[in-house]
């Protein structure tokens, strides 16, 4: 039995080695192809079982809440806050709405947050109210100030990102130049044109 002690502290070792792999591995995988990449795929790039990872963080779920932060989290809410500090309304609007969609265009797991493909994720779920938050502050911000057209409304702009989420996800992956052009084609089709016609 004198021998049965050096073995634990290895074991240790080798879960916290196999769990850093396993995230760093999920972290690659959500990036480049969203949140529903099978886990079979996950653990061979882990160098790991799909076992392991139920025994590491309980599954697809649990896994993603281990990297959303990294995936989709920090970027979302640093655009929220730069977002926050813009004085212009129309400025505000043309930074943010154009952030958004370069996130989705750039981040496929964005749009599996957006689209709620697992609502059984809090985290999730939380990131998608800060979102649906900020989509209300800047229509009301923007429609008071006459930057939108008055009929416009959260609903909408929350319906054009879903949108753009299920073309992104179902679609054919648009050339970024035409995407980032019919961008500017959505700007200048909900900015109020009352207030826009005279600085053309």
């Amino acid at each position: 039995m004198a021998g049965a002690g050096p073995p634990e502290p290895r074991l240790r070792a080798d879960a916290r080695r196999n769990s850093a792999q396993i995230r760093s591995a999920a972290i690659g995988a959500f990036r480049g192809r969203g949140l529903t990449v099978p886990l079979e795929e996950v653990a061979q790039a882990a160098g790991v079982s799909k076992a392991t990872i139920f025994n590491r963080f309980g599954g697809r779920i649990g896994l993603i809440e281990a990297v959303i932060e990294q995936v989709v989290a920090n970027e979302l809410f640093a655009v929220i806050d730069h977002t926050r500090t813009i004085d212009d309304i129309g400025e505000r609007l043309t930074y943010y709405l154009t952030a958004i969609r370069d996130l989705q265009y750039r981040q496929p797991a964005f749009n599996d947050v957006l689209l709620r493909t697992y609502p059984h994720s809090q985290q999730l779920m939380e990131i998608c109210r800060v979102g649906s938050q900020t989509n209300e502050e800047l229509t009301a911000a923007a429609r008071a100030s006459g930057a939108l057209r008055p009929e416009f409304t959260a609903g909408d702009l929350h319906a054009l990102v879903l949108d753009n989420a299920l073309a992104l996800k179902h679609g054919e992956r648009p050339p970024r130049d035409d995407y980032d052009r019919r961008t500017t084609y959505l700007l200048d089709g909900i900015r109020d044109r009352s207030t826009t016609s005279g600085r053309r």
